[in-house]
Protein backbone atom coordinates (compact mmCIF):
# COMPACT_ATOMS: atom_id res chain seq x y z
CA UNK A 1 0.00 0.00 0.00
CA UNK A 2 1.49 3.38 -0.70
CA UNK A 3 2.19 5.49 1.91
CA UNK A 4 -0.31 8.01 2.66
CA UNK A 5 1.20 11.84 2.21
CA UNK A 6 -1.37 13.88 1.62
CA UNK A 7 -4.49 14.27 4.15
CA UNK A 8 -6.72 15.46 1.11
CA UNK A 9 -6.45 15.89 -2.72
CA UNK A 10 -8.58 17.63 -4.19
CA UNK A 11 -9.87 17.59 -7.60
CA UNK A 12 -11.82 20.39 -9.06
CA UNK A 13 -12.16 23.54 -11.34
CA UNK A 14 -9.68 26.20 -10.63
CA UNK A 15 -11.44 29.39 -11.02
CA UNK A 16 -10.49 32.98 -10.13
CA UNK A 17 -13.58 34.65 -8.15
CA UNK A 18 -14.63 38.02 -8.77
CA UNK A 19 -17.13 39.14 -5.85
CA UNK A 20 -19.24 42.33 -5.75
CA UNK A 21 -22.11 43.43 -3.70
CA UNK A 22 -25.24 44.33 -4.92
CA UNK A 23 -28.83 44.36 -4.68
CA UNK A 24 -31.85 42.40 -5.36
CA UNK A 25 -32.94 44.77 -8.28
CA UNK A 26 -29.54 43.84 -10.03
CA UNK A 27 -29.94 40.35 -10.13
CA UNK A 28 -33.67 40.51 -11.82
CA UNK A 29 -32.35 43.07 -13.86
CA UNK A 30 -30.02 40.74 -15.17
CA UNK A 31 -32.40 37.63 -15.02
CA UNK A 32 -30.05 35.76 -12.10
CA UNK A 33 -31.78 33.17 -10.36
CA UNK A 34 -30.88 34.40 -6.73
CA UNK A 35 -28.76 32.28 -4.44
CA UNK A 36 -27.67 29.35 -7.71
CA UNK A 37 -24.77 28.81 -10.00
CA UNK A 38 -25.42 29.90 -13.74
CA UNK A 39 -22.88 28.46 -16.48
CA UNK A 40 -21.92 31.52 -18.81
CA UNK A 41 -20.23 32.28 -21.79
CA UNK A 42 -17.72 34.82 -23.05
CA UNK A 43 -19.70 37.55 -24.41
CA UNK A 44 -22.19 37.01 -20.91
CA UNK A 45 -19.02 37.12 -18.76
CA UNK A 46 -17.96 40.14 -20.60
CA UNK A 47 -21.58 41.77 -19.89
CA UNK A 48 -21.70 40.96 -16.34
CA UNK A 49 -18.28 42.25 -15.59
CA UNK A 50 -19.09 45.72 -17.21
CA UNK A 51 -22.29 45.90 -15.64
CA UNK A 52 -20.87 44.86 -11.98
CA UNK A 53 -20.04 47.25 -8.84
CA UNK A 54 -16.37 47.48 -8.09
CA UNK A 55 -15.15 43.73 -7.03
CA UNK A 56 -12.68 42.13 -5.11
CA UNK A 57 -10.81 39.24 -7.03
CA UNK A 58 -9.90 35.65 -5.06
CA UNK A 59 -8.79 32.74 -6.04
CA UNK A 60 -11.42 30.16 -5.92
CA UNK A 61 -13.19 27.17 -7.21
CA UNK A 62 -15.22 24.85 -4.85
CA UNK A 63 -12.96 22.05 -4.23
CA UNK A 64 -9.96 24.87 -4.23
CA UNK A 65 -11.75 26.04 -1.78
CA UNK A 66 -12.05 23.26 0.54
CA UNK A 67 -8.06 22.08 0.16
CA UNK A 68 -7.49 25.61 1.01
CA UNK A 69 -9.32 25.67 4.10
CA UNK A 70 -7.74 22.46 5.00
CA UNK A 71 -4.41 24.12 4.30
CA UNK A 72 -4.79 27.11 6.82
CA UNK A 73 -5.92 24.13 9.34
CA UNK A 74 -3.12 22.74 8.99
CA UNK A 75 -3.50 19.50 7.03
CA UNK A 76 -1.09 18.27 4.10
CA UNK A 77 -3.08 18.80 1.10
CA UNK A 78 -2.96 18.68 -2.95
CA UNK A 79 -4.84 20.08 -5.67
CA UNK A 80 -5.90 18.66 -9.40
CA UNK A 81 -7.52 21.80 -11.44
CA UNK A 82 -6.37 23.69 -14.77
CA UNK A 83 -5.88 27.46 -15.63
CA UNK A 84 -4.68 29.07 -18.70
CA UNK A 85 -1.05 30.14 -19.37
CA UNK A 86 -2.00 33.85 -18.56
CA UNK A 87 -2.17 36.64 -16.06
CA UNK A 88 -5.35 35.03 -13.47
CA UNK A 89 -3.52 31.68 -13.81
CA UNK A 90 -0.55 33.11 -12.13
CA UNK A 91 -2.62 34.33 -9.11
CA UNK A 92 -4.27 31.41 -8.81
CA UNK A 93 -1.14 29.16 -8.54
CA UNK A 94 0.28 31.86 -6.40
CA UNK A 95 -2.34 32.04 -3.89
CA UNK A 96 -3.31 28.25 -3.88
CA UNK A 97 0.66 27.28 -3.18
CA UNK A 98 1.16 30.34 -1.08
CA UNK A 99 -0.94 28.19 1.41
CA UNK A 100 1.13 25.26 1.56
CA UNK A 101 -0.90 22.97 -0.77
CA UNK A 102 1.01 21.26 -3.91
CA UNK A 103 -0.56 22.22 -6.86
CA UNK A 104 1.34 21.00 -9.70
CA UNK A 105 -1.14 20.87 -12.99
CA UNK A 106 0.52 22.16 -16.23
CA UNK A 107 -1.46 25.18 -17.52
CA UNK A 108 -3.52 25.72 -20.88
CA UNK A 109 -2.61 27.53 -23.79
CA UNK A 110 -3.49 31.00 -23.13
CA UNK A 111 -7.21 30.60 -24.99
CA UNK A 112 -9.64 30.07 -23.46
CA UNK A 113 -8.77 32.12 -20.70
CA UNK A 114 -8.71 31.06 -16.69
CA UNK A 115 -12.20 30.78 -15.47
CA UNK A 116 -13.56 32.86 -13.55
CA UNK A 117 -16.80 33.17 -11.58
CA UNK A 118 -18.77 36.34 -10.54
CA UNK A 119 -19.92 36.50 -7.49
CA UNK A 120 -23.09 38.79 -6.88
CA UNK A 121 -23.55 39.58 -3.02
CA UNK A 122 -26.89 40.76 -2.08
CA UNK A 123 -27.65 42.78 1.86
CA UNK A 124 -28.68 39.16 3.17
CA UNK A 125 -25.13 37.60 2.63
CA UNK A 126 -26.92 35.34 0.22
CA UNK A 127 -24.49 34.93 -3.03
CA UNK A 128 -25.69 34.27 -6.61
CA UNK A 129 -23.04 32.97 -9.04
CA UNK A 130 -22.42 33.23 -12.75
CA UNK A 131 -19.63 30.66 -13.71
CA UNK A 132 -17.38 31.18 -17.25
CA UNK A 133 -15.36 27.63 -17.05
CA UNK A 134 -12.89 28.93 -19.71
CA UNK A 135 -9.23 27.25 -19.29
CA UNK A 136 -10.73 24.55 -16.58
CA UNK A 137 -12.71 22.77 -19.41
CA UNK A 138 -9.51 21.39 -20.05
CA UNK A 139 -8.71 19.36 -17.39
CA UNK A 140 -8.93 15.56 -18.81
CA UNK A 141 -7.93 12.40 -17.35
CA UNK A 142 -4.06 12.92 -18.23
CA UNK A 143 -3.70 15.24 -15.64
CA UNK A 144 -4.99 12.60 -13.09
CA UNK A 145 -1.21 11.17 -11.72
CA UNK A 146 -2.75 7.72 -9.67
CA UNK A 147 0.50 7.81 -7.45
CA UNK A 148 -0.54 10.59 -6.12
CA UNK A 149 -3.93 9.76 -5.70
CA UNK A 150 -2.71 6.84 -4.24
CA UNK A 151 -0.56 9.01 -1.51
CA UNK A 152 -4.18 10.64 -0.46
CA UNK A 153 -6.66 9.75 2.61
CA UNK A 154 -8.99 10.86 0.71
CA UNK A 155 -9.51 12.39 -2.71
CA UNK A 156 -12.40 15.11 -2.93
CA UNK A 157 -14.12 15.64 -5.98
CA UNK A 158 -16.67 18.69 -6.58
CA UNK A 159 -19.82 17.89 -8.51
CA UNK A 160 -19.56 20.93 -10.74
CA UNK A 161 -17.11 18.60 -12.77
CA UNK A 162 -19.90 16.85 -14.14
CA UNK A 163 -20.57 19.79 -16.30
CA UNK A 164 -17.97 18.46 -18.44
CA UNK A 165 -16.92 15.19 -20.35
CA UNK A 166 -13.08 15.46 -20.27
CA UNK A 167 -13.49 16.42 -16.81
CA UNK A 168 -16.12 13.87 -16.04
CA UNK A 169 -13.75 11.29 -17.22
CA UNK A 170 -10.94 12.37 -15.21
CA UNK A 171 -12.59 12.33 -12.07
CA UNK A 172 -13.64 8.52 -12.80
CA UNK A 173 -10.28 7.39 -13.36
CA UNK A 174 -9.56 9.45 -9.81
CA UNK A 175 -12.61 7.82 -8.10
CA UNK A 176 -11.33 4.24 -9.47
CA UNK A 177 -7.49 4.31 -8.61
CA UNK A 178 -8.76 5.73 -5.10
CA UNK A 179 -10.80 2.38 -5.16
CA UNK A 180 -8.00 0.36 -5.76
CA UNK A 181 -5.46 1.91 -3.58
CA UNK A 182 -7.38 2.41 -0.32
CA UNK A 183 -8.02 6.11 -0.62
CA UNK A 184 -11.60 6.97 0.59
CA UNK A 185 -13.59 9.06 -2.39
CA UNK A 186 -15.40 12.33 -0.99
CA UNK A 187 -18.02 14.12 -3.07
CA UNK A 188 -19.76 17.12 -2.57
CA UNK A 189 -23.07 17.96 -4.86
CA UNK A 190 -21.94 21.31 -5.52
CA UNK A 191 -25.46 23.17 -6.59
CA UNK A 192 -29.38 22.28 -6.32
CA UNK A 193 -29.43 23.11 -10.20
CA UNK A 194 -26.13 20.71 -10.92
CA UNK A 195 -28.05 17.62 -8.94
CA UNK A 196 -31.39 18.59 -11.26
CA UNK A 197 -28.54 18.08 -14.24
CA UNK A 198 -27.22 14.77 -13.44
CA UNK A 199 -29.57 13.60 -11.14
CA UNK A 200 -28.99 9.65 -12.27
CA UNK A 201 -25.51 10.01 -12.85
CA UNK A 202 -24.76 10.97 -9.16
CA UNK A 203 -27.33 8.40 -8.00
CA UNK A 204 -24.84 5.48 -9.64
CA UNK A 205 -21.93 7.41 -8.16
CA UNK A 206 -23.05 6.99 -4.77
CA UNK A 207 -23.98 3.45 -4.85
CA UNK A 208 -20.51 2.45 -7.24
CA UNK A 209 -18.13 4.55 -5.85
CA UNK A 210 -18.67 7.67 -3.11
CA UNK A 211 -17.84 6.54 0.45
CA UNK A 212 -18.09 10.48 1.86
CA UNK A 213 -21.36 12.66 0.54
CA UNK A 214 -21.64 16.33 1.24
CA UNK A 215 -24.83 18.14 0.17
CA UNK A 216 -27.06 21.09 1.57
CA UNK A 217 -30.65 20.84 2.40
CA UNK A 218 -31.97 22.12 -0.73
CA UNK A 219 -29.18 19.62 -2.57
CA UNK A 220 -29.80 16.06 -0.80
CA UNK A 221 -33.61 17.35 -1.31
CA UNK A 222 -33.52 17.60 -4.97
CA UNK A 223 -31.09 14.08 -5.23
CA UNK A 224 -34.29 12.85 -3.22
CA UNK A 225 -37.10 14.86 -5.27
CA UNK A 226 -38.52 15.24 -2.10
CA UNK A 227 -39.38 18.40 -0.25
CA UNK A 228 -38.83 16.51 3.15
CA UNK A 229 -35.56 16.99 4.42
CA UNK A 230 -35.74 13.76 6.72
CA UNK A 231 -37.09 11.59 3.55
CA UNK A 232 -34.28 12.93 1.56
CA UNK A 233 -31.82 12.02 4.82
CA UNK A 234 -33.36 8.69 4.91
CA UNK A 235 -32.88 7.88 1.08
CA UNK A 236 -29.25 8.04 1.45
CA UNK A 237 -29.03 6.22 4.48
CA UNK A 238 -26.62 3.14 4.32
CA UNK A 239 -25.83 3.92 0.92
CA UNK A 240 -22.48 5.47 1.99
CA UNK A 241 -20.25 5.15 4.89
CA UNK A 242 -21.03 9.24 5.35
CA UNK A 243 -23.52 11.47 4.32
CA UNK A 244 -22.68 14.66 6.00
CA UNK A 245 -26.00 17.14 4.90
CA UNK A 246 -25.85 21.22 6.21
CA UNK A 247 -28.92 22.64 6.76
CA UNK A 248 -27.54 26.59 7.25
CA UNK A 249 -28.78 28.22 11.05
CA UNK A 250 -30.29 24.79 11.45
CA UNK A 251 -26.79 23.10 12.07
CA UNK A 252 -25.67 19.84 10.22
CA UNK A 253 -26.40 16.54 10.15
CA UNK A 254 -24.07 13.17 10.01
CA UNK A 255 -25.76 10.23 8.52
CA UNK A 256 -22.95 7.50 9.11
CA UNK A 257 -23.88 3.88 7.58
CA UNK A 258 -24.51 1.95 10.71
CA UNK A 259 -25.53 3.99 14.12
CA UNK A 260 -27.63 6.74 14.53
CA UNK A 261 -27.78 10.19 12.46
CA UNK A 262 -25.79 12.82 14.58
CA UNK A 263 -27.30 16.19 14.61
CA UNK A 264 -25.04 19.22 15.50
CA UNK A 265 -25.62 22.69 15.95
CA UNK A 266 -25.06 25.60 14.08
CA UNK A 267 -21.85 27.66 15.35
CA UNK A 268 -22.82 31.14 15.98
CA UNK A 269 -22.26 33.87 13.60
CA UNK A 270 -22.02 37.43 14.61
CA UNK A 271 -23.30 38.66 10.98
CA UNK A 272 -23.60 37.37 7.54
CA UNK A 273 -21.36 39.16 5.27
CA UNK A 274 -20.88 36.67 2.24
CA UNK A 275 -22.01 33.22 2.27
CA UNK A 276 -19.69 32.09 -0.46
CA UNK A 277 -17.42 29.19 0.56
CA UNK A 278 -19.63 28.30 3.70
CA UNK A 279 -20.39 25.05 2.13
CA UNK A 280 -16.41 24.62 1.03
CA UNK A 281 -15.43 25.49 4.57
CA UNK A 282 -17.90 23.15 5.77
CA UNK A 283 -16.35 20.13 3.95
CA UNK A 284 -12.79 21.36 5.04
CA UNK A 285 -13.51 21.17 8.94
CA UNK A 286 -15.35 17.96 8.56
CA UNK A 287 -12.31 16.81 6.41
CA UNK A 288 -9.97 17.43 8.67
CA UNK A 289 -11.60 15.53 11.85
CA UNK A 290 -11.92 12.54 9.61
CA UNK A 291 -8.19 12.39 9.02
CA UNK A 292 -7.06 13.67 12.21
CA UNK A 293 -9.29 11.00 14.06
CA UNK A 294 -12.26 12.80 15.64
CA UNK A 295 -14.96 11.42 15.95
CA UNK A 296 -18.14 12.25 13.92
CA UNK A 297 -19.65 15.13 15.89
CA UNK A 298 -16.65 16.49 16.37
CA UNK A 299 -15.56 16.91 13.00
CA UNK A 300 -18.84 18.56 12.07
CA UNK A 301 -18.25 20.84 14.77
CA UNK A 302 -15.07 21.79 13.07
CA UNK A 303 -17.24 21.99 9.98
CA UNK A 304 -19.67 24.02 11.73
CA UNK A 305 -16.91 26.77 13.00
CA UNK A 306 -14.57 27.00 9.90
CA UNK A 307 -18.20 27.55 7.83
CA UNK A 308 -19.24 30.70 10.45
CA UNK A 309 -15.96 31.76 10.17
CA UNK A 310 -15.88 32.32 6.30
CA UNK A 311 -19.59 33.98 6.04
CA UNK A 312 -18.34 36.83 8.42
CA UNK A 313 -15.70 38.31 5.69
CA UNK A 314 -15.98 38.55 1.86
CA UNK A 315 -14.18 36.00 0.03
CA UNK A 316 -14.01 31.99 0.18
CA UNK A 317 -10.61 31.23 1.77
CA UNK A 318 -9.40 31.79 5.19
CA UNK A 319 -7.42 35.06 5.52
CA UNK A 320 -4.72 32.95 7.34
CA UNK A 321 -4.16 29.98 9.74
CA UNK A 322 -7.71 29.27 11.40
CA UNK A 323 -5.71 25.77 13.22
CA UNK A 324 -6.93 28.11 16.23
CA UNK A 325 -10.68 26.38 15.01
CA UNK A 326 -9.44 22.79 15.77
CA UNK A 327 -9.17 22.92 19.66
CA UNK A 328 -12.59 25.10 19.81
CA UNK A 329 -14.07 21.98 18.33
CA UNK A 330 -13.33 19.89 20.92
Amino acid sequence: MTEKTYHVLGLGNAILDILARTEDGFLDAQGMVKGTMALIDTDRAEAIYAAMGPAIESSGGSAANTIAGLAALGARTAFVGRVADDTLGQVFRHDIRALGVAYDTPAAAPTPPTARCFVLITPDGQRTMNTYLGASVHLSPDDVDENEVARAEILYVEGYLWDLAPAKEACLKAMRAARRNGTRVAFSLSDKFCVDRFRAEFHRLIDDHIDILFANEAEITALAETDDFDAAMRSVAGRVEIAALTRSEHGSVIVPREGAPVHVEASPVEAVVDTTGAGDLYAAGFLYGLTHGFDLARSARLGGLAAAGIIGQIGPRPAGSIADLVARSA
